[in-house]
């Protein structure tokens, strides 16, 4: 197989085979993530608050 018709059947699947989403389904995916991504954020932070209290009560009852 050429380099030639590599590209010409790349191009050939991308311009006929493969079903682009419009701009509205791309901005609905694109809020999705970035909820998600926030969610997943503040209970990390919250993991991290939690446990950096825990760890500090800890160490004050030992030293």
């Amino acid at each position: 197989m050429s380099l030639k018709s590599y590209f010409q059947e790349s191009f050939t699947e991308l311009v006929h085979k493969v079903t682009w989403p419009t701009l509205s389904e791309l901005q609905n995916s694109a809020v999705l993530v970035l909820v998600a991504t926030l969610i997943i954020a503040l209970i990390v932070a919250a993991m991290d608050f939690s446990f950096s209290r825990i760890m500090e009560f800890i160490y004050n009852i030992l030293y």
